[in-house]
């Protein structure tokens, strides 16, 4: 959501015309995020105004990018709070913009939780299942890009930037994840379309400090097709920690779980696996992390995030596995 290709005013009102929009009143790039260029859109129509949020695609291709708009269509459709893509008058939710694809989606309403209570674990809990279990007849397939073979790729990469004691730490956990992922218990776990990176600033709440309420999760453009348990420890290592240690939070954790359980009870083999996979998802990030800190792109206003974060959480769920039980 960092800002690599600057949009004229130009560009959008051009935009909002062929959507359909309305008079283009408002364009600001937005600074969070490290993948994609972003802008708030705000446009009036009939003296109403809307806000919208304009995505450029920097990475993704136009042949990878129908999974992830169509996946936030049809959870839209199922009642899920997630963007709702617009469509142009040949129905088309795919869209070119300065020579890159491109969507607008509905901006939604309230903020993030930086610093989440138990009832916002609650809640992101509770949605996350109904997410998953909403997207259980999409029909399109796509694999979760930046998963298991995506970190054996990056690992190399990255490695000559790492300490003695990171490389072993990244050597022997991409080692287990593996052999992990061979098993038979791993190959037993539901799967479906998963969205892979809802971190604390990828969902919105809206209402009074204390009475907040879930307004929608956002930035589908990590999704894929993988284990629903993943999807689970990636919450988990985000939502449900202390941030300076990266040990989790036995209240916040276990609210979490509750919700999502009563929502989609879980089986035994994900209560069996949860340690194994809180790992995986600390491995992702770390790997990513590293990628994006020591092979930056260009970009105004781009901000990478301090890989030793997921570091900490991954040596943590090394020396603490964490088990929940109902």
């Amino acid at each position: 959501m960092a800002v690599f290709t600057e949009v004229s005013a130009e560009a959008a009102a051009a935009l909002a015309d062929q959507l359909g929009l309305g008079t283009v009143t408002g364009l600001k790039g937005i600074t969070s995020g490290i993948e994609n260029t972003n802008y708030f859109l705000t446009t009036e129509r009939d003296g109403d105004t809307s806000q919208w949020v304009l995505t450029l695609f920097e990475r993704l291709t136009a042949e990878q990018l129908p999974f992830y708009l169509h996946l936030m269509k049809h959870l839209a459709q199922r009642g899920i709070p997630v963007p709702d893509p617009q469509a142009d008058a040949q129905g088309e939710i795919l869209l070119h913009v300065c020579g890159k694809p491109a969507a607008v989606v509905n901006r939604l309403a309230g903020s993030h939780q930086l610093a989440p209570a138990v009832w916002h674990c609650q809640q992101v809990g509770d949605m996350l299942a109904r997410m998953h279990l909403a997207g259980q007849d999409y029909p399109r397939q796509q694999p979760n890009l930046r998963g298991l073979a995506w970190w054996a790729d990056t690992v190399p990469v990255v490695r000559p930037h790492l300490t003695a004691a990171q490389a072993e730490l990244i050597d022997t956990e991409l080692a287990f994840q593996q052999a992990h992922a061979h098993s038979p218990a791993f190959d037993r776990l539901p799967r479906g379309p998963i969205h892979a990176d809802l971190f604390r600033d990828n969902v919105m709440f809206d209402g009074l400090p204390g009475h907040e309420k879930l307004t929608g999760f956002f930035d589908f453009y990590f999704a894929g097709c993988d284990t629903w348990l993943f999807d689970i420890a990636v919450c988990l290592n985000d939502w449900c920690i202390d941030l300076d240690t990266g040990r989790l939070d036995d209240d916040r954790a276990h609210a979490f779980m509750a919700a999502y359980d009563h929502a989609r009870p879980l089986g035994g083999d994900e209560l069996r696996l949860l340690p194994a996979l809180l790992r995986a998802g600390a491995l992702r990030f770390w790997i990513s992390r590293l990628w994006d800190y020591h092979l930056p792109r260009e970009a105004s206003m781009l901000q990478p995030h301090d890989p030793s974060h997921f570091e900490r959480v991954l040596r943590e769920r090394v020396n603490q596995p964490w088990h929940w039980t109902r």
